[in-house]
């Protein structure tokens, strides 16, 4: 198993590749955006460990555009973004460059070795520039969401949500799956957020449009699904 570590702390680099070592990978380093997106684009990785903040070196690129750059010439590798920014909008933000997770700093390593074998037995997975669950469309790009050919504004976080849902359509997600993804795996909020949450979204997506497209699946979480009429909303 091959991991690209784009990191420009020449410190938290080699910490990083010698943890990664010791659990059997091989761990090719980049301290620049630049460097990063040559080496995805001429490499096979199994993962990229992505710092957002590349300012200490010579790059001209943040962890955000490299993602960007590398998903726009087609690397579907899985990336995990790290960063010290812990807001909600900038991990938000990180899922709609194309990162597949998002672990704040300070972590732990045997948590990002956690993180990284999650998102190797996950794979590359194909990212349509489109999600599209029945009539509901969510542009990751554009951050653009419409039903029927009727735009649909959300916020930051309404808008994660339901981007979620919509990559994984059809499967039940946990409560805690939807927390630690959308909010954070460190969440110590309140976790009927979630459900404030998803009662905003239908209250957007789904009743003015007559759908009951996401669904309350008793006991263990939710999931969206076309046509899905009738359904309990609770």
């Amino acid at each position: 198993m091959r991991i690209l570590v784009v990191e420009d702390s020449v410190k938290m680099a080699g910490l990083l590749k010698k943890g990664l070592e010791r659990e059997g990978y091989a761990v090719d380093l980049a301290g620049t955006g630049e460097d990063a997106i040559w080496l995805a684009a001429e490499n096979g990785y199994d993962a990229i460990v992505l710092d957002v903040i590349l300012g200490a070196g010579e790059s001209l690129l943040d962890g955000f555009a490299v993602c960007r750059k590398i998903r726009a010439a087609d690397c579907q590798t899985p990336v995990l973004m790290v960063t010290a920014r812990d807001a909600v909008q900038d991990r938000v933000r990180g899922l709609d460059t194309g990162a597949d997770d998002y672990l704040t700093k300070p972590f732990s390593l045997p948590e990002l070795l956690a993180r990284v074998r999650a998102l190797i037995r996950r794979g590359a997975v194909d990212r349509p520039a489109v999600l599209r669950v029945g009539d509901l469309s969510l542009n990751p790009a554009r951050h653009e969401v419409e039903r029927g050919g009727t735009r649909i504004g959300l916020t930051p976080t309404e808008f994660a949500l339901l981007e979620y849902l919509m990559r994984h359509a059809n499967d039940v997600l946990t409560r805690s799956k939807l927390i630690e993804h959308v909010w954070d795996y460190a969440f110590d909020g309140d976790p009927r957020i979630l459900k404030v949450y998803v009662r905003s979204l239908r209250a957007k997506v789904d009743r003015p449009f007559g759908r009951a497209t996401i669904e309350t699946v008793r006991g263990v979480g939710y999931r969206i699904r076309d046509d899905a009429l009738g359904q309990p909303a609770d």
